[in-house]
């Protein structure tokens, strides 16, 4: 062999040559790696190792909106997963998004609170005359007004972090509906015991009693457990949206169902239908006396 070997040059077109037959086959749906090389008002370039880097929307960089791209994502050697959600181009671009991860994330992580039977809390983003919008882990979901404990002021409710639980979870049609309502309750139901005084309003009369509401839940106040004295009607006593105090006497979570007294603060009969205002206003020292009929009960 000649010692003196000549050296082959490797020219520009070489090196584009060599770079054409290597085998970047990207494709939609594929999860690559890639580090943030550049920014522009579109969006963001990133290399992922092909021979053009990828391309980074703004809409496709979070779930929400980015205030300012090149503060969150910063040119640096930080590499991070991106999913391919174009084909590559002629030149062999592909449009990537990091939303897409996020969704599949958030998705996932709702399943897992829906198996697990897990309350959660969501916030409030808008309104319709429906109900009202939130962002949970991200996804957008609905809160019927029927579902919410604050029926009224849907507006006053923007903002606001609300524990819900799950009505309806399906990914594929991209629909999230959720309940306060049912959250509260289960929330409540946890803290309430026989012997406790509460405050609360007056939803609903019925012959039979009088529906009240307290703490996101609803209890029944019977006819016959408003004072010692025989009331003939219950709308000479109470009038929907009349405040009530009265002492929780059974909870029956199998049936859910809370049973409220009034009668327990009565210490001579009668008293609520003379003077419920003093009753109420003494129900405290009321119950103290009469704790010993509430366990006879």
């Amino acid at each position: 062999m000649n010692a003196k070997q000549t050296i082959k040059s490797f020219s520009a077109d070489d090196f584009a040559n060599a770079l054409a037959r290597h085998d970047y086959e990207f494709k939609r749906g594929q999860i690559v790696k890639g580090k943030v090389v550049s920014h522009d008002s579109f969006g963001a370039y990133v290399d992922i190792g092909g021979k053009s880097p990828g391309f980074l929307p703004i809409e496709e960089a979070f779930i929400g909106s980015a205030a300012n791209l090149a503060a969150e994502l910063p040119i640096d050697d930080t590499e991070r997963e991106f999913a391919i959600v174009s084909e590559q181009d002629e030149n062999g671009q592909v449009k990537l998004s990091i939303r897409k991860l996020m969704m599949v994330k958030a998705w996932a992580i709702l399943r897992s609170y829906q198996e697990e039977g897990q309350t959660f809390n969501c916030r409030v983003v808008g309104t319709n005359k429906g109900g009202v919008t939130v962002d949970a882990e991200g996804i957008r979901g609905f809160i019927p007004r029927s579902h919410l404990v604050e029926k009224n002021n849907l507006a006053g409710l923007v903002g606001q972090s609300l524990p819900v639980t799950f009505i309806e979870l399906d990914e594929s049609r991209n629909k999230l509906v959720l309940s306060h309502r049912l959250a509260a309750r289960a929330s409540a139901m946890g803290k309430i015991s026989r012997g406790l005084l509460i405050n609360g309003i007056v939803s609903n009369l019925r012959p039979f009693g009088a529906f009240v509401d307290f703490d996101g839940v609803s209890g029944m106040l019977h006819v016959k457990e408003i004072s010692q004295k025989y009331v003939s009607d219950i709308n000479s006593v109470f009038a929907i949206g009349d405040a009530v105090t009265a002492v929780v006497i059974d909870v029956d979570e199998s049936r859910d169902r809370i049973s409220l007294s009034t009668k327990l603060l009565e210490l001579t009969p009668g008293e609520m239908l003379d003077n419920r205002e003093q009753v109420f206003a003494e129900a405290e020292a009321r119950l103290e006396k009469n704790v010993q009929k509430l366990w006879n009960t």
